[in-house]
């Protein structure tokens, strides 16, 4: 993974509830739905989208463009630290990250929710790693491999 230049990064930041309280996970996910990196917390401000952008390009190298939606702390975190050209925020574009949110929640609501912030950061990161293991995507293999008819051993 270190050794792979990702281009674009989607980042998203979830609600999560334990015990009533809100926590946010804020996810990295690349141009090809695998996730990057995922980060649990309490608040969701300008110090924290700052440290997970950190913490991310740390463990994943530089990247071209980050596609965001319109929460603001996003935009000060990178204004400070990259100059905000890399940011692109548009309708629909952060669909890819929104759509990587699902397998979580379904897997979530399976384990009857989360009741403390490790076990919920413990969870993501391993939720994430399992799920980019087994996705398949379909663009990874060609389209004749997916019409070809199953093969049958000779009698």
């Amino acid at each position: 993974m270190r050794a792979f230049r990702h281009r674009r990064w989607h980042l998203d930041e979830v609600f999560v509830k334990i015990y009533g309280v809100k926590h946010y996970l804020w996810r990295a996910v690349d141009q090809e739905g695998e996730v990057l990196e995922s980060y649990v917390t309490r608040t969701r401000d300008k110090k924290t989208a700052v440290n997970f952008r950190r913490k991310s390009l740390r463990r994943h190298g530089p990247l071209e463009a980050i596609m965001t939606d319109h929460l603001a702390s996003y935009g000060a975190a990178l204004k400070d630290h990259i100059g905000g050209d890399c940011r692109e925020i548009a309708k629909w574009m952060n669909n890819r990250v929104e759509n990587s949110d699902q397998p979580f929640r379904r897997r979530e609501r399976a384990m009857l929710r989360f009741r403390r912030m490790r076990s919920l950061q413990r969870f993501a990161a391993i939720h994430g790693s399992v799920h980019n293991h087994f996705n398949q995507e379909r663009h990874l293999t060609s389209r004749e491999i997916f019409q070809e008819p199953p093969r049958r051993r000779p009698c």
